[in-house]
């Protein structure tokens, strides 16, 4: 969490215990905010796919939404990003839903070459909106 932390241009100052009280509370909490992949090479973390479902989507079914893919930089380019994503569409399928959608930041053409590669194609009409609390 720290070197994706890093990749966005933030600082980890948080002690752990407080990032892992909010991974926790993201993801085993009483509502659950999300759901998460994780990527093991034996006994190491090397990457993560998390996850929620939206809805309404099209014919009011459920879409899938990828809120972070993250492979670890020494990882990167072993398949471990396509595999998560396999896997992803696997349980879009299995949950019936009718899209598995992600964003990316305009300026990350890593993911997007890797997005592309995977056949997927960038969705023009849309207009992402943010407020901060």
């Amino acid at each position: 969490m720290d070197e994706l932390e890093q990749f966005y241009g933030g600082t980890p100052d948080d002690l752990l215990e407080a990032r892992l009280a909010q991974i926790e509370e993201a993801l085993f909490g009483e509502r659950p905010a999300a759901e998460a992949l994780l990527a093991w090479d034996g006994d190491k973390l090397v990457g993560f796919a998390s996850y929620s479902f939206h809805w309404p989507a099209e014919g009011f079914t459920t879409s899938l939404y990828l809120k972070e893919l993250y492979v670890a930089q020494s990882s990167r380019r072993t398949g471990v990003g396509k595999r998560l994503m396999t896997a992803l569409g696997e349980i879009a399928r299995a949950r019936r839903c009718s899209r598995f959608e992600w964003g990316t930041d305009t300026g990350n053409e890593t993911a997007q070459r890797f997005y592309a590669s995977l056949g997927a194609t960038p969705n023009d009409g849309k207009v992402a909106y943010r407020v901060t609390l």
